[in-house]
């Protein structure tokens, strides 16, 4: 098995709304804001070599919506999905599965694209998959979380039959190395792959921790959809992170990509961070 970063670009979202109830004070110890609040956050994904597989984890925000879509956005920098992909040598066809942790337009934006009029999935050769407690939640999303569920960047997979759904047990096996997690405090049945690679663990966390900044358990983002859920699963992941020294990796993260966390005197807090490289 070999692991890739693919790197997608940079955004921008208000500080306040990454952060909940915490301070300023606090937050942009870690995550400085601009003259406008907003702080710029990544949108990394993950590409696993597991046999004839290549899977690709999560897809970024993509291209396809209007200019007044991305001013909200501000986004920035020099990387894309398929120059990331090209850098390591794949082409978008050379995707065989497309594994989404969620379906928010951060996450899904990448996995359609506009052909002229129409829509179509960016993978031709791809599977993607969700699960459908998951796809239920965001094809028939409440009025709070509505704006981040975008039929554009959801139905064409489903209308193409490309869409797959796998079975909502924790631990799920997705590949012999390859095993899902479930979590429901951010968004309902969200996906956290949890891969076995160099002998360590390696737990994608999506929006269960956004960044190092995120580490202590309070510091939930005022997106989550039920806080107190959020915080149950934090204290157990986290914990478990900790205990058996996971890699966790960090899609949000504008600075860092893994890290690993430790108990102290205050709680659960940032042990090492690297690049996936380094591994």
């Amino acid at each position: 098995m070999n692991l890739h970063t693919i790197n997608t670009g940079f955004f921008k979202l208000d500080g306040g709304a990454m952060f909940g109830v915490v301070p300023k004070s606090i937050w942009q110890k870690t995550n400085p804001a601009d003259d406008n609040n907003m702080c710029t956050w990544a949108m990394r994904c993950l590409l696993v070599e597991d046999g004839n597989r290549l899977i690709l984890i999560d897809t970024g925000i993509g291209d396809k919506q209007s200019e007044k879509f991305f001013s909200h956005y501000y986004l920035h920098g020099d990387d894309t999905l398929q120059k990331s992909l090209a850098a390591k040598g794949f082409g978008m066809d050379d995707i065989t599965d497309v594994f989404l942790t969620h379906l928010h337009f951060d996450h899904v934006g990448g996995a359609v694209k506009r052909e002229g009029d129409k829509l179509a999935p960016a993978f031709k050769n791809a599977t993607y998959w969700s699960n459908s407690s998951h796809w239920d939640w965001a094809t028939n999303p409440n009025e709070r979380e509505k704006a981040s569920f975008l039929t554009e960047n959801i139905l064409p997979i489903q209308q193409n039959a490309q869409l797959k759904f796998v079975d909502i047990t924790d631990e799920t096996p997705f590949t012999d190395d390859f095993s899902i997690r479930f979590v429901s405090g951010h968004t309902e049945a969200m996906m956290l792959p949890l891969i076995n690679y160099k002998g360590r663990q390696i737990l994608y966390m999506a929006d269960l921790l956004p960044s190092i900044g995120h580490l202590p358990i309070p510091y939930i983002m005022a997106y989550d959809m039920f806080p107190l859920k959020t915080m149950a699963e934090r204290k157990l992941f986290f914990n478990e992170a900790a205990d058996k020294q996971y890699v966790l990796y960090l899609e949000h993260d504008s600075a860092n990509e893994c890290c690993t966390v430790q108990q102290t005197e205050k709680g659960i807090r940032v042990k090492e961070t690297f690049a996936l490289t380094e591994l």
